[in-house]
């Protein structure tokens, strides 16, 4: 069977093992590659961290594979239960041109000399930029509307924009965005950037597809997405000064008086014309040809403003503070209040919710002026009735706020903001994970059962908004808040994989523990949620030293479970990088540690869910080891736990989940008879939403069923 497990293929399934899909079927296929690894060079071999180490790898268990038929096999069948990463990708769904487009044809055009010219090698990239307002997005929007023919494959857009952060996502989170507007499920995102770039390579090659990346801000964002195929196109849109991306710089000029003028006649409307035929010297004037700013001025037109009030933005610094400080004067002065109030904190997205705290109104208000201030154009509206800002209108809404109502007064329109998130997420995250001691809520923010749906669905509604409460909170010094928000986020990376959206957070909640030598167990509690968050994203080392520092102060704590938790997870980090010694120790050691906990101590009810959990572990850090009697021991006292046989109540998902791995180990130790019994076991106690774990355990029945015949 040697002859199917090429060293080109065998080197291709190392390459993705580890680095490939997320979840627990990532990590079991990540775990039979480590044990199968084990067993053919006879020794323990540490999961290689870079590309170019898995390639030795390769080299190593092909070497030994020639003097091994049997081994050989196995691969094979292994390797055939890799996921297909390069399913075929969806079209995209780019949003639609603004209906007002005027005169860019001449930048048109150089985009599309730059998508048909000869390749000869040259990857196809276009950055384009221009200042604030002067309508990059629009131009992009219409090069994909006019070049459907050009890419019949696909047409992604991904807007940067929402991010919590200043400097916006960071590149594995760019990477993240544009594989889930080509519709890559869950189950199939690689956890690691280098993975993703690998997949979105994959997915690209041989197709005509328009990638566009909107509101750029650093060039390490968009240098892993350079295209390396000679039909895909990648436009970066950069509002402000270009970036230094080797790349066909096309700039976005002002548009000419003639021009601006047909722009404003098409927003305004034919039936408007000549009552704004007098007004457009001046408007002229004002806009100096930023799209934006005509716009504004034309709908303001459209509604019969008088001059002498259009006037009164002349003299702004830039046309954009001229068209913000027009809009404003439309509004009445309740308005004008909650655009101000709500643009303090630079919060990425905005609810009624958010706004009628910042403004102290009810919501039923707040949503009525909201929908005042997109009319006049300050807010854009997004999906599930949530609105932004852009970044140089709230900027300049925020000043005037602080000129108008006061330092007082703004500061506590932002608290009121983070009393109203805290309200909000805390009470999410206790429905998410309404068991866990990881959801335990002060009193003042517990709710009644059913009272929050969704908790994922409105934890993942305000996750950038967490984030970016996270900081303006450390600069209100509010401690106790910096802290319980970060903690409220443990059910979006646990259950939902929210692992690039949280981790700027936790960074920074962790940080701020440190330094302010906050709570030990909440300090334990947000190294722990670090820990966790960087090990699926692969950042092993980053990972190890939180947890340990988990540890240490769960350990300052005096709080046992919290400690072996901690523990505990030093130990699948380990068992994730193919470290088997090191990981039943650090099981052997949680196990201890419970063990300290006494009848009636925190943590005593749940003492023997968390040895089922532990001794799972084991079982599966003994198969690494090669010890397979002991780790079937393991894995099956695990299966009669969550059966219910021990008098605890059944648990569905945890006892598929330790059948798949006893029939792994079953596998691994000859008795694929058995092990294919125990895949009939753990499909029946699956449910339709398991459609991976269902997927895996088709590949290993294959597996199975081929030992059986030889």
């Amino acid at each position: 069977m040697l002859e199917v497990v090429a060293l080109s293929a065998l080197t291709t399934f190392l390459l993705g093992v580890g680095n490939g899909a997320a979840g627990e079927i990532g990590k079991n296929l990540t775990l039979s590659a480590g044990a199968l690894v084990r067993r053919t060079l006879g020794r323990e071999t540490p999961l290689p961290a870079g590309a170019e180490d898995r390639r030795a790898l390769a080299d190593r268990v092909h070497a030994r594979l020639g003097r091994d038929p049997h081994r050989a096999g196995e691969w094979a069948l292994l390797m055939e239960s890799l996921p297909d990463e390069a399913a075929e990708p969806s079209q995209g769904s780019m949003p639609p041109a603004p209906w007002g487009f005027t005169n860019r044809q001449k930048v048109l055009k150089r985009l599309l000399r730059e998508a048909d010219r000869p390749w000869e090698g040259r990857p196809r990239v276009v950055l384009l930029s221009g200042p604030p307002g002067s309508g990059s997005t629009s131009v992009a929007l219409r090069l994909g509307a006019e070049g459907r023919d050009r890419f019949p494959d696909g047409q992604y857009y991904v807007d940067l924009r929402d991010d919590s952060g200043e400097s916006g996502p960071a590149p594995a989170g760019v990477l993240l965005r544009l594989l889930r507007e080509m519709e890559v499920e869950l189950d199939r995102m690689p956890s690691t950037e280098s993975g993703r770039e690998r997949l979105y390579r994959k997915l690209t090659a041989g197709r005509k597809a328009l990638v566009v990346i909107d509101h750029t801000t650093s060039l390490a964002q968009v240098r892993g997405l350079v295209p390396s195929t000679p039909d895909v196109l990648l436009v970066v849109v950069v509002s402000g000064p270009p970036l230094l991306l080797e790349a066909e710089r096309v700039a976005i000029p002002p548009l000419t008086d003639r021009y601006a003028k047909q722009l404003v006649r098409k927003v305004a409307g034919p039936e408007h014309a000549e009552r704004i035929k007098a007004q457009l010297p001046s408007v002229l004037d004002r806009c100096r040809g930023n799209a934006f700013a005509l716009h504004a001025e034309a709908r303001l037109l459209a509604r019969g403003e008088p001059e002498h009030v259009l006037r009164t933005s002349a003299g702004q610094d830039h046309p954009m503070r001229a068209a913000t400080h027009l809009a404003s004067l439309r509004l009445g002065p309740e308005a004008v209040r909650l655009c101000r109030l709500t643009a303090l904190g630079g919060w990425p997205s905005i609810s009624a919710g958010i706004a009628a705290a910042a403004a102290d109104v009810d919501e039923a208000s707040a949503a009525r002026l909201l929908d005042e201030v997109v009319d006049v154009g300050l807010l854009e509206p997004l999906a599930d009735l949530r609105y932004r800002f852009r970044p140089g209108i709230r900027r300049q809404l925020a000043e005037t706020a602080a000129s108008a109502y006061g330092v007082r007064e703004c500061a506590d329109a932002v608290d009121r903001v983070l009393d109203a998130l805290l309200k909000r997420v805390l009470p999410a995250s206790r429905a998410a994970l309404p068991e866990s001691w990881r959801t335990e809520l002060p009193p003042e923010f517990q709710v009644g059962p059913g009272m929050v749906p969704d908790g994922i669905a409105a934890l993942a509604a305000e996750v950038s908004n967490v984030a970016r409460a996270i900081v303006v909170a450390e600069e209100h010094q509010r401690a106790t808040t910096v802290l319980w928000l970060a903690r409220a986020l443990w059910p979006l990376q646990l259950k939902a994989g929210y692992w690039d959206e949280v981790l700027p957070a936790l960074r920074d909640a962790a940080r701020y523990a440190e330094e302010n030598r906050a709570d030990e167990r909440l300090a334990g509690a947000l190294h722990f949620q670090l820990a966790h968050c960087l090990g699926e994203m692969g950042r092993w080392e980053q990972a190890d030293r939180a947890a340990r520092a988990a540890v240490t102060y769960e350990r300052a704590a005096g709080h046992l479970r919290g400690e072996a938790s901690a523990v505990e997870l030093l130990g699948l980090l380990s068992l994730n990088r193919w470290l088997y010694e090191e990981a039943y120790e650090r099981f052997a050691e949680a196990e201890s540690t419970y063990r300290r906990i006494q009848d009636g101590q925190e943590g005593a009810i749940d003492l023997p869910r968390a040895f089922a959990l532990v001794e799972r572990h084991q079982g599966r850090a003994l198969r690494g080891l090669g010890r397979l009697d002991e780790s079937r021991r393991c894995l099956e006292n695990a299966v009669d736990f969550f059966a219910g046989r021990t008098g605890a109540p059944p648990e569905a998902y945890n006892r598929a989940r330790a059948l798949m791995d006893l029939a792994e180990t079953l596998h691994d130790g000859g008795d694929d008879a058995a092990a294919l019994v125990k895949i009939a076991e753990a499909e029946a106690l699956l449910d339709t939403s398991s459609a991976p774990h269902r997927r895996y355990l088709a590949g290993l029945r294959r597996r199975c069923e081929e030992g059986t015949v030889r």
